[in-house]
């Protein structure tokens, strides 16, 4: 499963984010910074943080938690 975390520099909500992450036990994913990217600020701009199932397409947009997390990964 290809995990990707759309985040920003200096976001609380991001570390929050990667602690929700951490604690659900979820699979190495990549993160991508929006800051500098005019497509993906347009498209995740006020969603961030968004995790992505790149494979099979599906978001889970912020606010999640490690349940939430543990639920959408099982959910593939």
């Amino acid at each position: 499963m290809a995990l990707l975390l759309y985040q920003r520099d200096h976001c609380h909500l991001c570390d929050q984010a990667l602690a929700a992450l951490a604690a659900a036990r979820a699979p190495d994913f990549e993160s991508v910074f929006i800051d500098d990217d005019a497509a993906l600020e347009a498209r995740y701009g006020l969603r961030v943080p968004v995790l992505r199932d790149a494979a099979g397409e599906r978001e889970l947009d912020w606010p999640f938690d490690a349940a939430r997390v543990r639920a959408f990964l099982a959910a593939r």
